[in-house]
C-alpha cells in the first residue's frame, strides 16, 4: 500500500490562496511560470500568413506563424493586429490566430513593420 503522505501536496491555503503544485509557492510568486514561457521559434526568418478552417467547423481564421517574438511582445502584436482587423483572435503555441480571412491586410502590415511576411497556402 502506498504512503498517502508522500503522494499528497498542498494546492490551496486559507492564509495565502492558491499554491503552485510544482514549486510550492503562491501563484503570484510562482517561479515555474517564468520557465514555462514559450521560447522564440527558430525558423527560416519568414513569417507565414495563411488561412485555415481545420477543426473550426468551416469558420476561417488567419494564422500567422514564425514571428521571432517572446510570449509577451507576441501578445501585444496580436492585440494590435486584432484591433486593426476589427475582429477577435488568440495566441496559441507561438501562432497568432485572427478570426476571418485578412491575409492581404496582415501581410502588408507585417511588411511595413519590417518583417519578411509571405502568404502561405492556397
Amino acid at each position: 500500500m502506498k504512503n498517502r503522505d508522500a503522494d499528497s501536496r498542498l494546492v490551496y491555503s486559507t492564509e495565502s490562496g492558491r499554491i503552485c503544485p510544482s514549486c510550492g509557492q503562491q501563484n503570484a510568486k510562482c517561479i515555474c511560470k517564468k520557465k514555462k514561457a514559450h521560447p522564440s521559434p527558430k525558423g527560416d526568418g519568414k513569417i507565414r500568413v495563411e488561412r485555415s478552417t481545420k477543426g473550426r467547423k468551416g469558420k476561417g481564421v488567419t494564422l500567422i506563424s514564425g514571428l521571432p517574438l517572446e510570449s509577451a511582445p507576441l501578445k501585444e502584436l496580436a492585440k494590435k493586429l486584432k484591433q486593426m482587423c476589427g475582429t477577435g483572435g488568440t495566441v496559441k503555441n507561438g501562432v497568432v490566430e485572427i478570426q476571418g480571412d485578412h491575409r492581404d491586410l496582415l501581410t502588408e502590415h507585417l511588411r511595413s513593420l519590417g518583417y519578411t511576411a509571405i502568404k502561405a497556402g492556397g
